[in-house]
C-alpha cells in the first residue's frame, strides 16, 4: 500500500494547505471525508484502526480503503497540475501546439497545420527541446507529400541533425543514470566503487565529449556528476577547474537564458566548490551572479534558490571571521516553514556548527535535538556524507557538554554504522580522528602531552592545507583546540588562513 502520509509530509506547509484547498474545491458532496483524512495524517501518528474510529466512529476497513484510493488519485492530480505550472509550462504548451497542428493536418487544413508547426519549431529550437523537435519533424515529414514547396531532403537532414542532438542527450542521461545507480548500490553496501574512474569510463562508453554542442541541461548534468564525486571523496580541489571551465562554455551558450533553472543550479554548485576550497571571495562573486539571476525572470525561481544562496553565503561569512553575520543569516530558518526538507537539514546543521564554534553549546544542542529521526532515515533523505557529519558533530558537542552516557552510546553507534563505509571510500582519516577523540574523551589530561602530539602527527598522511576540505579541517580544529587550549573558532580560522 502506498504511504500517503509519507507523501504529504514531503510537501512544505503551504503546499499542504494548497492540497486541502484543492480537495475542498473538487468535492461535490459535503460528507466527503478526504480533507478530514489529510488532517489526521498530518497531525497525528495514528494507526489505521484509530483513523477509522475517528472518521466513521467504528471500524470500516472497506470504506477507509476506498477513501485512501480516492485521496491518492487526488494527490496524483494535484502534483501533476503543480508540475505543469512550475516546471513544464513551455513543454506542455508546445505539446498542445503539436496536437492542434496534427488535428488540422488530419482534417486536410495543411497550411494552418504547418504554420502552427513552424511556430512551435522556432520556440523548441530556442529552448533546445530536442524531444519536441523530433515530434515536429516527424509530423512534417509525414505530411510533406501534401506540400509542394517543401524540400524533403532538407527537412530529412534537419530531422537527422536533431536526432543526433537527441541521441547525445539520451546518452548523457544514460551516463547520469549509471553513475547515480552505482552510487545508490554503493550506499546500500552492494558494491565497491571508484567514482572518478566510473565517470571517465561511462562518458567514454557513451562517446560524450564536453563541447558547446551540448544543451545547457546536459552540461549541468555533467557538472552535477562531478560534484557528486567530489562530495563522496571530500575532494573538491581536483574538480574545481573542470567545473569552472565547463561553466565558461555554458555562460555563452545560446540557451542559457532559456534554461534559467539549470543556470542557477550550476552557479550554486560552483559557489559551493569554491567555498569548500576556501576561496571565499571568489565563491561570493559567483553567489552575487546567482542572486542577480534569481531576481531575473520575474523572480520565478527566487524562493526556490534563496535557502541554497543563504547557506553558501553564511558558510563563507563564518569562515571569513564573520560568524555573527553567518548566524543572523541562518537563525530565521530554525522555525521557517515552506523550506525543502533537504535544504532545511543543511541549514540547521550549519547553524549547529556556527553556535558550537562560538561556544554557544546550549543553542547548538537545542537545534541538534530537532534531528530526531533515525540515521537510516537521514541517509535516505540527505545522504550518507551528511549523516556522518551530523553524527560526528553530535559526538563532539556531547563531549563538550559533558553528557557522558550520550557520548558512549554515540561512539559505539558511529563505529558500528560507519567505520566500514569510511574505509570503502578511503576516509580512514575520519576513523583515526574519532579514535583520537575517544582517547581524549577517556583521558582529557593526555591531550596536551608530547606523547599525544606525536601520536597525532604519526596518525595522518597530511594533505597541504589549501587542498584539504574545509569541513575536515573544522573537525580537526576541535581536537587541536583541546591540544593548544584555545577556543575552536580561533583555531579553525588560523588553520584555514595558514
Amino acid at each position: 500500500m502506498i504511504n500517503i502520509k509519507e507523501i504529504l509530509t514531503t510537501f512544505p506547509q503551504q503546499q499542504q494547505q494548497d492540497f486541502i484547498a484543492f480537495l475542498i474545491k473538487k468535492n461535490k458532496r459535503k460528507d466527503t471525508k478526504n480533507v478530514q483524512l489529510v488532517k489526521l495524517l498530518l497531525i497525528d501518528n495514528l494507526s489505521s484502526v484509530e483513523v477509522s474510529e475517528k472518521l466513521y466512529g467504528k471500524q470500516n476497513k472497506a470504506a477507509l480503503h476506498a477513501l485512501r484510493k480516492r485521496l491518492f488519485k487526488s494527490l496524483i492530480d494535484f502534483t501533476a497540475n503543480l508540475s505543469i505550472k512550475e516546471e513544464n509550462s513551455i513543454d506542455m504548451q508546445l505539446i498542445k501546439y503539436i496536437l492542434s497542428a496534427r488535428n488540422f493536418l488530419q482534417k486536410g487544413q495543411i497550411k494552418i497545420g504547418y504554420q502552427i508547426l513552424d511556430k512551435t519549431s522556432i520556440i523548441a529550437k530556442e529552448h533546445q527541446l530536442f524531444t519536441i523537435l523530433n515530434e515536429i519533424f516527424h509530423t512534417k515529414i509525414q505530411y510533406a507529400h501534401l506540400v509542394k514547396s517543401i524540400n524533403l531532403e532538407s527537412l530529412v537532414l534537419e530531422f537527422k541533425e536533431n536526432q543526433q542532438h537527441l541521441l547525445m542527450e539520451d546518452n548523457l542521461n544514460i551516463v547520469y543514470a549509471k553513475i547515480r545507480t552505482s552510487l545508490a548500490k554503493y550506499h546500500q553496501k552492494k558494491s565497491t566503487l571508484d567514482i572518478k574512474t566510473l565517470i571517465e569510463n561511462t562518458l567514454k562508453e557513451q562517446n560524450i565529449v564536453i563541447s558547446n554542442a551540448l544543451s545547457f541541461k546536459s552540461l549541468y548534468q555533467i557538472i552535477q556528476i562531478t560534484s557528486i564525486s567530489s562530495a563522496q571523496y571530500f575532494d573538491y580541489w581536483n574538480v574545481e577547474q573542470f567545473i569552472i571551465n565547463t561553466y565558461n562554455i555554458i555562460k555563452n551558450h545560446n540557451s542559457k537564458d532559456k534554461q534559467h533553472f539549470y543556470h542557477l543550479k550550476i552557479l550554486y554548485l560552483i559557489a559551493n566548490v569554491l567555498f569548500r576550497n576556501k576561496k571565499f571571495e571568489e565563491s561570493i562573486k559567483y553567489l552575487d551572479i546567482m542572486f542577480l539571476h534569481m531576481k531575473g525572470k520575474k523572480q520565478k525561481y527566487y524562493n526556490v534558490f534563496l535557502p541554497k544562496y543563504h547557506l553558501i553565503l553564511a558558510l563563507n561569512f563564518n569562515y571569513s571571521n564573520k560568524s555573527k553575520e553567518a548566524i543572523n543569516l541562518l537563525a530565521p530558518y530554525i522555525d521557517r516553514k515552506n523550506v525543502d526538507i533537504i535544504h532545511q537539514l543543511d541549514l540547521l546543521l550549519c547553524l549547529v556548527v556556527f553556535y558550537f564554534q562560538n561556544n554557544q553549546l546550549e543553542k547548538a544542542q537545542k537545534i541538534m535535538a530537532k534531528f530526531y529521526l533515525t540515521d537510516k532515515k537521514y541517509i535516505e533523505k540527505a545522504g550518507i556524507v551528511w549523516t556522518i557529519k551530523k553524527s560526528l558533530i553530535d559526538i563532539l558537542l556531547q563531549i563538550d557538554m559533558s553528557n557522558v552516557d550520550l557520548v558512549d552510546s554515540r561512539l559505539k553507534s558511529f563505529k558500528r554504522n560507519y567505520f566500514i563505509n569510511l574505509s570503502k571510500i578511503n576516509q580512514e582519516r575520519v576513523i583515526i580522528f574519532l579514535k583520537l577523540v575517544e582517547i581524549y574523551y577517556k583521558n582529557p589530561a593526555i591531550v596536551t602531552s608530547e606523547e599525544f602530539y606525536n601520536k597525532v602527527e604519526k596518525s595522518f598522511n597530511w594533505v597541504i592545507i589549501k587542498k584539504e576540505d574545509i569541513f575536515l579541517i573544522s573537525f580537526f580544529a576541535w581536537l587541536k583546540s583541546k591540544m593548544t587550549k584555545q577556543d575552536i573558532y580561533t583555531v579553525t580560522l588560523n588553520m584555514i588562513n595558514n
